[in-house]
């Protein structure tokens, strides 16, 4: 296998690998493959049917790049998430149409994706059902089953376990899917890849397969971050509409919750953000903890097949596959 024996050291033109300005690289699993994310660039790297690799690179500039305001604390993770989700249905639309494609490319879509129309509403309706599934849920639970309506805590925190427990048998049952499985093992070898470059060590399926697949910067642990802050950013918005209007009910915690979940998922990005950067500390270290423990359903050990999808697109998003030494196996192929 002709690889690189080293990572790329930074150069004026590959500003990528400023020592002096570290970069966050991130990613996604997908069907048979996962999607990187690097400055200015996303990958997402495939695994065909017939055994090759294929490789989609496309330039990508957030809308906080583009706009300054957007890059508020809170305000940033709230837009950085639903830029996310739209993205992350667009690359599992892609990663869909490779996988099923057979040698001959005979079953490839007349048309490359869907259109940006058929993702808004892809994108609504995962959202709908994300609010139907752990927050109306929840709340419906705990308003039948426990008559502590006007206890904002306690309420919250009966909510918040409600909404935890949802989410826990929800991986759990589908990791025990055989497909399922396959794309969190895909996840894992995602983690291992950014550790792999993170740790500035050799982007190779030898030096990355000996990293730890529970990274403190997943989008697991921000969606079990998101749970937990909104147990207390809702107790205190309740305690603030009881003063008010005297009396909470189900349809005043709709009416007065949901427009605040972007503000909860504002505030766990920042604290996510905080508990990778200080993972070392004491209060780093509480924070990762639950997330980290919850990767252990959803990454799975990766082969070194798998390792090596991984290690192609995060190659691609940080431009590596432009250098003159051969990044990729002879299998692969760049489309």
């Amino acid at each position: 296998m002709n690889q690189e024996k080293t990572a790329k050291a930074w150069t004026p033109t590959n500003p990528a690998f400023d020592p002096n300005e570290p970069m966050q690289v991130g990613g996604q699993a997908v069907l048979e493959g996962v999607m990187m994310r690097a400055k200015g660039m996303i990958a997402t790297a495939v695994r065909r049917p017939d055994g090759k690799i294929v490789v989609k690179k496309e330039e990508f500039h957030s809308i906080a790049e583009r706009y300054p305001l957007l890059r508020i604390p809170v305000i940033r993770g709230a837009v950085g998430l639903l830029e996310m989700m739209y993205i992350g249905i667009k690359t599992l639309n892609y990663s869909a149409e490779i996988a099923l494609e057979d040698s001959s490319g005979s079953n490839t879509p007349s048309k490359e994706g869907q259109s940006v129309f058929s993702l808004i509403v892809a994108l609504i309706v995962a959202l709908a059902l994300g609010v139907g599934i752990f927050f109306f849920i929840p709340l419906f639970i705990a308003t039948l089953l426990f008559r502590i309506e006007q206890q904002p805590l306690l309420f919250n925190l009966v909510a918040g376990v409600i909404r935890i427990a949802i989410l826990v048998a929800y991986l759990f049952s589908i990791s025990l899917l055989k497909d399922i499985h396959r794309l969190f093992q895909y996840h894992g070898a995602e983690h291992k890849a950014v550790f792999t470059f993170e740790q500035n060590a050799p982007l190779e399926i030898s030096s990355a397969m000996k990293f730890t697949r529970f990274h403190p910067r997943c989008g697991t642990s921000f969606v079990l971050l998101v749970m937990l802050v909104s147990i207390l950013l809702f107790s205190l918005l309740d305690a603030a509409v009881l003063l008010g209007v005297g009396s909470l009910t189900l349809p005043i915690r709709l009416a007065t919750h949901i427009p605040f979940i972007p503000v909860v998922g504002g505030i766990s990005y920042e604290l996510l953000k905080f508990s990778a950067k200080h993972s070392s500390s004491p209060l780093g270290r509480m924070l990762v903890a639950p997330g980290l423990w919850l990767q252990t359903i959803t990454t799975k050990e990766p082969d070194e097949t798998q390792m090596e999808v991984s290690l192609c697109a995060i190659k691609a998003a940080l431009r590596l596959d432009e250098a003159p030494v051969a990044a990729y196996s002879s299998s692969v192929a760049v489309g």
